[in-house]
């Protein structure tokens, strides 16, 4: 039985170390799933399609990973897509009450999914996409802490003239 996993998220945008989970869990899992969740409680600033995109350029070298949206229950996108795990990353210790309640509400309306945490990698312990667009809305530099790609989205995003 192939072992596929859910790796769900905002990824508004994607950073560094949401890229160390993905290559992770790649070792562990047959396949993955990078889900980019609706949640209603978060503003976007990039739209549902840009960050498709942004996900696909930096995962195109890993096989194995494919990339897609859902606005609903995680557990039925995990039984409707054939998985039955969800991959979450933790960074610091308040990560773990959140985190643990959604596992325990997942595991409540679905038995048969299993939610596996996989900790930060220790370069990225408090890089989070909030961070990220908040330092980068005040003009700090981000480079290092996301793809070169989400790097150079942000700097068009924040630029006075759109990037032009």
């Amino acid at each position: 039985m192939k072992k596929i996993a859910v790796y769900p998220g905002s990824f508004d945008p994607i950073t560094n170390g949401h890229v160390d989970i993905i290559k992770r869990g790649i070792r562990m899992f047959d396949e993955l799933i990078v889900l980019i969740a609706h949640n209603p409680n978060k503003k976007a600033l990039f739209t549902v399609d840009e960050r498709l995109e942004m996900i696909r350029e930096v995962i195109r070298a890993c096989e194995n990973v494919r990339v897609d949206s859902f606005d609903g229950l995680l557990v039925e996108y995990v039984k409707r897509t054939g998985a039955n795990v969800i991959l979450r990353g933790l960074r610091a210790l308040s990560d773990f009450e959140y985190e643990f309640q959604l596992a325990l509400i997942n595991r409540r309306l679905n038995r048969d999914v299993e939610t596996v945490f996989l900790m930060s990698g220790f370069k990225w312990f408090y890089t989070s996409s909030k961070i990220i667009n908040e330092a980068a809305s005040l003009g700090g530099s981000v480079k290092g802490l996301v793809p070169e790609i989400v790097n150079l989205k942000l700097l068009q995003k924040y630029s006075r003239d759109g990037g032009k």
